[in-house]
């Protein structure tokens, strides 16, 4: 077997920030996750830290009582847990129990016809999701400087692969996606969403 690349000394002295800590979904946690309202839940305690039900209630357009709801859901699978720093008062708050998900498309295969229709409401609902943060943001491109127009990006490319290395490739841009989160703060840095999508097309 390939011996795996050991991991370069980290400099004396040099803060390191801890890799993002990703959960696998398997069948079950991939049943309790796959809800559209769930999903977008985590996503927003993700991206903006930890909130009450009521809070995201608020910002989702839902009834508390539906966010509560789906905040046991989400915890009963491992997905959120108590933030008690946060609390202030008899209300909750919760945050995401990590930084990512990682689906396994073998679910898009499995054996139980349930499991598969929560893998595709999953990957749908990541799409809708994907569309409607581009949105936003050409809804209001016009108020960030100009700096920050020059440095989104809206691209598509075509390219001749085998499986293998379409595969190859997407691990390559992941790479070096995950080779900027280590960066020094600096001035003028933003939270920075950055979508892949890659699949075969079938020609006419």
């Amino acid at each position: 077997m390939p011996k795996e690349p050991e991991e370069p000394a980290e400099p004396e002295g040099v803060p390191h920030e801890p890799a993002p800590q990703v959960r696998t979904l398997d069948a079950r946690s991939l049943r309790g996750l796959a809800h559209p309202l769930r999903i977008r839940m985590l996503a927003t305690l993700r991206h903006d830290g930890p909130a009450t039900a009521s809070q995201l209630a608020e910002r989702l357009g839902e009834s508390s009582g539906s966010t509560s709801y789906h905040l046991r859901q989400l915890a009963a699978h491992g997905f959120v847990e108590d933030a008690p720093e946060h609390g202030k008062g008899r209300e909750r708050w919760w945050r995401a129990a990590h930084d990512g998900t990682r689906f396994d498309e073998t679910l898009m295969y499995d054996e139980d016809p349930a499991t598969r229709g929560a893998a595709d409401l999953f990957m749908h609902e990541i799409a809708t999701i994907h569309t409607q943060e581009m949105s936003t943001w050409l809804g209001n491109a016009h108020r960030w400087p100009q700096e920050w127009r020059r440095g989104s990006d809206i691209s598509d490319f075509t390219l001749r692969l085998t499986a293998e290395q379409s595969l190859e490739l997407v691990h390559k841009v992941h790479d070096l996606i995950n080779s900027y989160r280590d960066l020094p703060p600096a001035e003028g840095m933003e939270s920075v969403r950055f979508h892949t999508h890659a699949f075969p097309r079938t020609g006419d």
